[in-house]
């Protein structure tokens, strides 16, 4: 029997609270267009983070899947996951377009996304690729390698740590790692 590859969808972007757009902590003030605060369910049991924003749009202003949401979004369907299940936030809360300080702009971003951790209260987070990893965690030297494949404590949320998904795309053989880690996802939810 052939299976069709589910169909992703666009998830709807969350709004960022009154004040989060204007933010001047950090020099993307001057570099970005817009606040991305997150995407997908507000209210959903499962948080995903990525390192930063990429581009939501195409030249002409009209939005698309790109091969982050894309994978992640597949990997989440193959173990039966919905897209309602799903909310994705970022360190960043800006797209980076230009060279920036790095280390200070997640260090401020971090607190809007302990916030929007703190108001969803998911069952899980997941961080994807060593960046989203090593700043959630607070550890410059966390890897994913070292990880994955791992249910976590952390604070009172369950956490699983991934590979990023643009890596899953470059690497294939990173692919049954990161179906696997998804499969753990699901496992909490049962």
């Amino acid at each position: 029997m052939f299976l069709a590859k589910p169909m992703p969808i666009i998830l709807p972007e969350d709004n960022p609270p009154d004040g989060v757009p204007g933010c001047q902590k950090c020099e993307l003030a001057h570099q970005r267009t817009r606040v991305i605060w997150g995407e997908g369910n507000p209210s959903a049991s499962i948080v995903v983070v990525l390192d930063n924003p990429g581009a939501r749009e195409n030249k002409y202003g009209e939005p698309y899947l790109c091969g982050t949401r894309e994978t992640l979004q597949l990997a989440a369907s193959k173990v039966g996951m919905k897209p309602e299940q799903l909310y994705v936030t970022y360190i960043l809360k800006c797209r980076p377009i230009r060279a920036y300080d790095k280390p200070k702009a997640r260090t401020e971003c971090l607190s809007y996304l302990r916030e929007q951790v703190n108001i969803i209260k998911p069952k899980i987070i997941v961080t994807l690729g060593n960046v989203a990893t090593q700043s959630f965690l607070g550890e410059p030297t966390a890897e994913v390698k070292n990880l994955r494949g791992t249910i976590y404590k952390h604070k009172q949320y369950s956490m699983v740590v991934s590979y990023h998904p643009l890596a899953v795309r470059r690497r294939p053989v990173l692919n049954k790692y990161f179906l696997d880690d998804w499969k753990l996802v699901a496992s909490i939810l049962l």
